[in-house]
């Protein structure tokens, strides 16, 4: 089982990972990896030399086209417990942030096959333990 917990602040270094719940135009914004069926936000581990900013920045572009958008830190989240992206089931740490997409550019050669526009939150989520939980968060804090 996997357990998401909010942080105020964790030191910087710890940071592992920046997920974006982004919406354009009043819609959420998500991407569609070429080898699943479902949905997930823009997000992605830390590059060597990149601030976390940096990497959110980075990801949302790579994820969506997004090429003009504010981007606004919500907070800290953990995940432990095994993932793809950690099978030691170690706490690992991420920022997680919003986004308001203004304008999308041609979406770049990556895995992401397409970016979908929802009026609702999708059904099919890549990490339905984890991603409704960080967009919870969001909502709540008022984004």
């Amino acid at each position: 089982m996997l357990e998401v917990r909010f942080y105020d602040i964790v030191p910087d270094e710890k940071l592992k990972f920046a997920v974006i719940a982004a919406r354009s135009a009043g819609k959420w914004v998500f991407c569609k990896h070429r080898e699943r069926d479902t949905y997930e936000c823009p997000g992605g581990h830390r590059e060597p030399g990149e601030t976390i900013e940096e990497t959110a920045r980075r990801e949302l572009y790579e994820e969506t086209g997004a090429i003009e958008f504010e981007l606004s830190p919500v907070g800290v989240y953990s995940v432990t417990g095994k993932t793809r992206v950690c099978e030691s089931g170690e706490e690992t740490f991420g920022m997680l942030y919003y986004a308001e997409v203004r304008r999308f550019g041609r979406l770049p050669a990556s895995e992401m096959e397409k970016v979908c526009l929802f009026s609702e939150l999708p059904a099919d989520w890549t990490y339905p333990l984890i991603q409704p939980k960080l967009i919870e968060r969001v909502i709540a804090r008022g984004f």
